[in-house]
């Protein structure tokens, strides 16, 4: 399990390197919600994700053996956007293997970056891909099942308890779940009365499925919302979840994309639905907490374009 010397020292480790999001209430989020929210902007982070944490702490733990050699990851976006970008700055190669239903921009934009960009079937031949390509010698940088990522992630926690008010309840999006696990180790030691809630979409509920199973089990991901479309959690990730997190709610696809527009017209914030997500969770929490909660909501990434956003509301019947 990470503690919180571990988040401590990543954030040392990443200072200078990564941006100290801000940490803000919400009017608008407020009204809607009917009690008051609490964001956590990691959307303006660098690469528009909290991805940049993790993958930064990674490749500034290599060996000078292991940054000459490369690194590879596997993604459906924000974080091979986030180790392309990282390693161009730290002067590491990377690769980058993605499944063609990856956003077509997210692909575009660590090829910009200078990483090696190589396109599977799905995730589960990506996966099988990048094991291929460690037995080559590249390092492999994984977006969840890693101490040092884990821990980085955890330095949006670190920050959260230090810069917002008096909270209840606060939300998380879980794909593989390195960002939740990071999260509730950090607010479970600074802030331990908060409870914590996870957030998956429909077809993207490894982390659900795994505490059903009581461990984690495959899944074949189905959910638009790619960055949340993990294969599988691990054992890691899952032991941080069933240790620390309240409950993991599970929305809708549709009902992500409107959150994300609900995002837009409330807070002004443009977000993909991997945090737009939140709000419907936000709702339901809400309702079972009553006019004593006060939300706090990891907004965790905006990659999204507005032709993608303009497809979802159209498919979905939203305005």
């Amino acid at each position: 399990m990470i503690g919180i010397s571990d988040i401590e020292a990543a954030a040392g480790r990443i200072a200078g390197q990564v941006v100290r999001t801000p940490t803000v209430p919400s009017p608008g989020l407020s009204t809607l919600l009917g009690v008051p929210v609490t964001a956590k902007l990691e959307l303006l982070q660098r690469t528009g994700s909290f991805k940049a944490r993790g993958a930064t702490a990674r490749l500034l733990a290599l060996s000078e053996a292991e940054r000459a050699a490369g690194v590879v990851a596997v993604s459906g976006g924000n974080h091979g956007i986030a180790l392309a970008v990282m390693a161009a700055a730290l002067e590491v190669k990377a690769t980058v293997v993605m499944p063609r239903s990856a956003p077509a921009r997210s692909v575009e934009l660590a090829r910009d970056a200078g990483a090696s960009v190589r396109l599977t079937d799905d995730m589960a031949s990506a996966f099988a891909q990048v094991e291929r390509l460690r037995d080559e010698g590249l390092t492999l940088v994984h977006p969840f099942d890693d101490p040092i990522v884990i821990a980085a992630q955890g330095t949006v926690g670190l920050e959260f308890a230090a810069d917002a008010g008096e909270l209840t309840d606060v939300l998380v999006s879980i794909g593989g779940g390195g960002l939740i696990s990071g999260v509730a180790a950090a607010l479970r030691e600074l802030r331990p009365g908060l409870r914590i809630w996870g957030v998956e979409t429909e077809g993207a509920q490894a982390m659900s499925e795994a505490l059903r199973a009581g461990g984690p089990v495959p899944v074949t991901p189905s959910s638009i919302v790619m960055p949340l479309n993990a294969p599988t959690v691990s054992r890691s990730t899952y032991d941080h979840v069933s240790a620390l997190v309240t409950e993991v709610l599970v929305v809708s696809d549709r009902d992500a994309v409107q959150g994300c527009l609900e995002f837009a017209e409330h807070a002004k914030l443009w977000t993909e639905p991997s945090a737009g997500c939140l709000l419907p969770a936000a709702r339901r929490v809400r309702e079972r907490i009553g006019e004593g909660a006060r939300l706090g909501l990891v907004v965790c990434g905006g990659n999204t374009t507005v032709s993608e956003m303009a497809d979802w509301t159209a498919r979905f019947g939203l305005r």
